[in-house]
């Protein structure tokens, strides 16, 4: 296995100066090193993937050295775009690292989010002509590896992809910062849930939140069949949910996002407040982190979620943080039209027992489907 200090330094001193990505869970520990180790003004956490290619562009273009973007591979959709029609060497030719996290790779146990993607990654990068490696878990040889691909990158102007498995970094430790924040966002999603109306559905957004409602339902006896768990797609819950409540006007729709996944497509919070729906209460649970990949530090707790919401033309917007808060919130947004927002304020962390989701998608869709026709 590669220790992430060890294969940093290794990177630094080959000229990669510059990080930005989206945090994998299979890249955490160097993610977390990079976190641990450079300086705001060398690594930036990027809203989504396409955002780090062009933050590494920037970069190329003001410096001359070779960037490094991290991501998982079910980003590689959000970096197709300004990859080929941008850092390609038949537009810009701009030389950059590309460490992407192989989730679902074949014969490898994985979620099912993940299957489709992770058995056609190697035919997805040759098909968009991008060369790539997968790098080794031996250090000398994935150093190795890293040297050839920046050569080549340099050589050929060129992205060049880092594939990288399951177990490969050894674990790489910072000490956590303590939140002041009592709440928990398995609390705060039990208590929405039981202040839903009986008709009333929920779209929940990727990782931690849809395993902790599905968890939810499970011990409490009630069903899944209201709930849509948004397993992949990660910034999409709130768009899902408008597509529901304008097909489903007589139904509230309830959308349980997250602070990295709202960043992720802020623009889908501007079409939902210019909508004019009325049954949506969009809910932002805000522990200021990637929770489900490491915890790695998302802005979430430094903008202003409630005035972006309320500037897009949301109905009412409010931030709370505990019990009681929760509770006069969602009676408050079941009595007037919506789209409403409700910023919810948590500390970081989940349980370590945390179940996963027992029934596949096409049960929860199916599942799903038939309770909105009843």
């Amino acid at each position: 296995m590669i220790n992430p200090k060890f294969y940093l330094s290794n990177l630094t001193r080959s000229g990669v100066e510059f990080f930005s990505g989206v945090p994998d869970s299979l890249l955490k520990d160097f993610c977390a090193c990079i976190t641990d180790t450079c300086d705001r003004g060398s690594h930036i956490i990027a809203a989504n993937e396409g955002g780090a290619i062009g933050l590494a562009i920037g970069h190329y273009l003001a410096c001359g050295s070779v960037p490094m973007v991290y991501l998982q591979n079910s980003g590689l959709g959000n970096i197709i775009n300004p990859l080929l029609s941008l850092a390609s060497k038949e537009v810009y030719g701009i030389p950059m690292l590309i460490m992407i996290g192989w989730r679902g790779e074949p014969d490898v146990k994985d979620e099912p989010q993940h299957v489709h993607q992770g058995r056609v990654m190697e035919q997805s990068l040759t098909a968009i002509d991008i060369p790539f490696v997968v790098i080794s878990d031996n250090e000398s040889e994935a150093v190795r590896q890293t040297h050839d691909a920046l050569a080549l990158a340099k050589r050929n102007s060129t992205p060049v992809v880092l594939l990288v498995k399951k177990g490969t970094f050894t674990k790489f430790t910072v000490s956590k910062k303590t939140s002041d924040l009592t709440l928990s966002r398995e609390v705060a999603i039990t208590e929405v849930a039981d202040l839903m109306p009986n008709d009333a559905v929920a779209v929940c957004t990727t990782g931690m939140p849809s395993r902790e409602l599905f968890e939810y339902r499970e011990k409490s006896n009630g069903g899944h069949h209201r709930d849509f768990l948004t397993v992949g797609g990660m910034g999409h819950a709130s768009q899902i949910s408008l597509g529901l409540a304008l097909g489903q006007s007589k139904r509230q729709i309830f959308c349980f996002d997250g602070d990295g996944a709202a960043l992720m497509h802020m623009g889908s919070m501007a079409i939902i407040g210019q909508s004019s729906v009325a049954n949506i209460i969009h809910i932002i649970l805000n522990n200021g982190v990637h929770d489900s990949v490491g915890g790695q530090p998302t802005v979430g707790f430094g903008i202003d979620f409630c005035g972006i919401a309320s500037a897009c033309g949301y109905e009412s917007v409010c931030q709370v943080d505990d019990s009681a808060g929760i509770s006069n919130a969602i009676e408050q947004a079941l009595k007037s039209d919506g789209p409403h927002l409700i910023e919810i304020l948590i500390h970081p962390g989940n349980r370590p027992d945390l179940g996963r989701p027992t029934r596949s998608p096409e049960q929860n869709k199916t599942d799903f489907m038939r309770f909105l026709k009843s």
